[in-house]
């Protein structure tokens, strides 16, 4: 009988060691007691609106954010302008939010893309290009596109709308950077659920998303009960806050929103519509609450975080 080589004889007692190891009680209970990391349900932002009264410029905000918990924001356009305009760069800004352990989730931007007039409109898109370019370099992949200048005048054509959505995705393309639909509740256009979906769907685009708001829901007297009709492919980012009892969804506005569970908006509902179970949708605190404005920002922030993590706690 052939004698197998020294080498191989030693692997085979290492791996009969091996095997003989992993029937032992103790070596089965290591191992049963490994468990995978639990994958988080949501993203908690921080949209600067919630701070932006304190004026306390682009910098100053990321501080902020950072100090008060958060690993996500959503930035204004004007402030990251006036920061370019005061002598700071894009490197510069992108430096600070890594080393303050942050992420542009999205941004606020005010292009006129969807109004009826064309020089207007060419105009607008001819900034959100510039700003997607801007966004890119920050490593931040999405914008919110309102309906920036067709807010007082009803009759949006919502088939012009879809093609003018889809020619600001088709930007996207170029820049990296996706415009998430935004419904806003007061609009006389797109301010229902219904028509912004029309819009997204209509649109016929792969990237099409839309930007859903807790108060702009209300504010546009669309129900929550139809979110489960979005998908869950199309929210990626929803704005949260909340809304005061006894305030009428026709007179209320920006200035009342407030913290999450401080007012009576079905929260619970509307997060258990929108949960993804595939991939964490970002949460973004966007309120523009006098008193808040008046107090410490870093304690608006903290209070805005915790608030937001009590509400998702059972989920």
């Amino acid at each position: 009988m052939t004698s197998l080589p020294t080498s191989r004889r030693n692997a085979l007692k290492v791996l009969g060691a091996s095997a003989g190891m992993s029937l032992l009680p103790g070596a089965v209970g290591a191992a049963t007691t490994a468990k995978p990391a639990a994958k988080a349900n949501f993203i908690y932002c921080l949209n600067m609106s919630t701070i932006k009264g304190h004026k306390l410029g682009f910098v100053k905000e990321l501080e902020i954010a950072s100090q008060a918990g958060f690993r996500s924001v959503e930035i204004w356009m004007d402030s990251l302008q006036a920061y370019l305009e005061g002598g700071g760069t894009l490197p510069e800004a992108r430096k600070r939010l890594d080393n303050l352990g942050l992420k542009v989730e999205n941004a606020i931007g005010f292009a006129q893309w969807v109004v009826d007039d064309d020089t207007a409109r060419m105009k607008g898109m001819e900034l959100l290009k510039r700003e997607m370019e801007m966004l890119a370099q920050l490593g931040c992949h999405r914008t919110a596109a309102p309906p920036v200048g067709a807010t007082q005048d009803p009759g949006l054509d919502l088939k012009r709308a879809a093609e003018r959505y889809r020619a600001i995705l088709e930007l996207g393309e170029q820049t990296g950077v996706v415009p998430q639909l935004e419904l806003w509740g007061f609009s006389q256009n797109l301010s229902r659920l219904s028509e912004v979906m029309y819009v997204a769907i209509e649109s016929g685009h792969p990237s099409a998303r839309v930007l859903l708001d807790v108060y702009h829901l209300y504010r546009g007297g669309s129900s929550v009960d139809s979110l489960p009709l979005v998908g869950k492919a199309a929210i990626e980012v929803f704005h949260v806050n909340d809304y005061p009892a006894n305030t009428p969804s026709a007179t209320i506005t920006d200035a009342d929103r407030v913290y999450t569970g401080d007012g009576v908006a079905p929260l619970s509902r509307i997060l258990q519509y929108i949960h993804n179970p595939e991939k964490p949708v970002v949460l973004s605190l966007e309120v523009f609450n006098k008193d808040y404005y008046a107090q410490d920002p870093l304690k608006v922030a903290q209070a805005g975080l915790v608030k937001m993590k009590s509400m998702t706690r059972s989920m």
